[in-house]
């Protein structure tokens, strides 16, 4: 692993515990920042009620950390803006904001928009599947933010399970995300989840970034942020296991191929081979990494390989 890595992620990387919540709170009051909570929707009706009903029971009425939550509705068709108002969000759809350009399909379309109808200084972003959501997923993210001047972008880490199988969970970024980032942009290589839904970011940083409008706004977010504001503004804070609804193969291979051009209209404008993954396991301190060689060398055909050639003439 590079060395500025390993120093980023012991500098960087924290726990929801390192920032006791009355820390973070006065830490706001002292700034005087706000703090949106956004959460974009496609018919998650089962989930999105719970997760706005507990951020308001958590961080507004006993903690007054959070100001507003804002579910943006990308077309659902089940109930989910009617539960997400029961609950107490404001509710608005992708299609009313910004009308005089058409919305196309895409989260990123909704997270670009809803820096249209927030008014945060700290932007939370929060994906709406999420099960047995606890609110440190928002005040773990929030809290550097407003206690740390120094940084401007912070990604919830967690495990991630898939099904009984812990620490299965995120396919697309073990397999298409971690590589890209790992040969192309090592500096993020320390990133245990960079694909993940669950992030927060100054308003001032955001809105001096581009959006890809797909699956690809994250990977594309966190390559842009390291461009503009350098490694030491990007953290990452350890929020416990995120359990989610998920995808199938097809629907994967959709992502992986959104993220991929995402990644190659970046690269663009510069190119940079790392033959190394680094790749984290749990341990009894918190998150580890391991890094691994990546096999680069290639085997010519065996047609071209002169001993084989002369057992096909004998």
């Amino acid at each position: 692993m590079l060395e500025e890595v390993e120093r980023w992620l012991s500098t960087r990387s924290w726990s929801v515990s390192d920032r006791p919540l009355h820390h973070v709170l006065a830490a706001k009051q002292r700034s005087g920042q706000s703090v949106s909570v956004v959460l974009p929707a496609l018919n998650e009706e089962e989930t999105v009620g719970d997760i706005v009903a507990i951020i308001r029971h958590d961080l507004i009425r006993q903690i007054p950390l959070v100001d507003e939550i804002v579910v943006v509705d990308s077309g659902s068709t089940d109930r989910t803006s009617e539960v997400a108002a029961a609950a107490g969000a404001t509710v608005v759809h992708r299609d009313e904001i910004l009308p005089r350009l058409p919305a196309v399909p895409g989260k990123g379309e909704v997270l670009w928009r809803s820096l249209l109808v927030t008014r945060g200084d700290v932007i939370c972003f929060i994906d709406a599947d999420l099960k047995e959501f606890s609110s440190d997923f928002v005040s773990g993210i929030v809290g550097p933010l407003l206690t740390e001047p120094g940084v401007d972008l912070v990604k919830a880490m967690y495990d991630r399970p898939l099904g009984a199988a812990a620490g299965q969970g995120g396919r697309v970024t073990e397999l298409m995300a971690r590589p890209l980032l790992n040969m192309h942009w090592p500096q993020l290589a320390g990133f245990v989840q960079p694909l993940g839904g669950e992030y927060a970011a100054r308003r001032s940083l955001l809105e001096q970034l581009p959006f890809p409008v797909g699956y690809g706004v994250e990977l594309g977010m966190l390559v842009d942020a390291l461009h503009l504001v350098g490694l030491d503004a990007l953290a990452q804070v350890d929020v416990g296991v995120r359990k989610h609804r998920h995808q199938d193969g097809q629907a994967l291979g959709r992502m992986s191929a959104a993220i991929y051009r995402t990644a190659q209209l970046r690269l663009a404008r510069g190119h940079l081979v790392r033959p190394c993954l680094t790749q984290f396991e749990r341990g009894e301190d918190g998150f580890e990494p391991r890094t691994y060689s990546v096999d680069t060398e290639e085997r010519p055909p065996m047609v071209e390989i002169a001993e084989y050639a002369a057992r096909r003439v004998a």
